[in-house]
């Protein structure tokens, strides 16, 4: 344990979550009224999926907007996906709660503000071979097979 109180992460968390249960409520009841959404979120980080062409024209950060239609809200533990009319289109999106930047809902003059989180919980394999090449280039396959 350390010597200091981290607030702002306790914070950080907290919204998260409360962001969430209230997504959660929505995919269950939809948007009530004039409601809607407003989320910014970094395209940077890992677990974001995208369609292509989006993460070409929006490679650090996206806005996107939950009004009138959307569909295949699902929750997870640690993001949510979401289908939405890009263009009259319906591409899904898959957005870490870690990801987003601001949340607000204009209808209720409501908004957030979020710090992104870059932690990636699956590592990328290591590139470089784990034993070094034999003399006249030949590779050792001992190292890459399986025992019993």
């Amino acid at each position: 344990m350390t010597d200091k109180i981290d607030y702002n992460q306790l914070i950080q968390r907290a919204f998260r979550d409360m962001l969430k249960g209230l997504l959660a409520r929505v995919g269950e009841e939809g948007l009530p009224g004039e409601h809607h959404f407003v989320f910014v979120f970094d395209t940077r980080v890992p677990g974001v999926h995208m369609p292509g062409w989006m993460k070409a024209k929006y490679p650090k950060e996206m806005t996107i907007v939950m009004q009138h239609w959307f569909d295949n809200l699902a929750i997870m533990d640690d993001r949510f996906a979401v289908t939405l009319s890009f263009n009259g289109v319906g591409e899904s999106l898959v957005i870490p709660f870690n990801a987003i930047k601001t949340f607000a809902d204009p209808h209720a003059k409501f908004q957030l503000a979020f710090e992104p989180i870059f932690e990636d919980k699956t590592p990328e394999p290591d590139p470089t071979p784990k034993t070094k090449p034999e003399s006249g280039g030949v590779v050792s396959l001992d190292a890459f097979r399986k025992g019993p």
